[in-house]
């Protein structure tokens, strides 16, 4: 059961990095420091839209408008940490 455990939060700690990574990846293009006609940056961006669009998308959808600043990575964020942290002071001790 612990293995399991600790498979998860890996799993977690993962897509932590990746939700990070998609932000500054947003913002690189944005700020057009990244070439957007690259089929390697259009990969990269693609592959992090698609794996980080699916859990902020419902965060956006009770979010409201903040003039163009989206903050649904940091709530996301916050989700992963309240879960992590309760698999490791709740359930952790539980199953020890």
């Amino acid at each position: 059961m612990l293995a399991l455990i600790q498979t998860i939060i890996l799993a977690l700690d993962l897509y932590w990095w990746i939700i990070i990574a998609a932000a500054i990846f947003s913002w690189l293009y944005a700020f057009n420091v990244v070439n957007p006609r690259n089929q390697v940056v259009g990969t990269v961006g693609n592959a992090l839209y698609r794996l980080t669009e699916p859990a902020l998308r419902p965060i956006r959808r009770f979010m409201p408008d903040l003039g163009g600043i989206d903050i649904s990575p940091i709530i996301l964020l916050l989700i992963l940490f309240f879960l992590r942290q309760f698999i490791i002071t709740t359930i952790v001790p539980a199953v020890i």
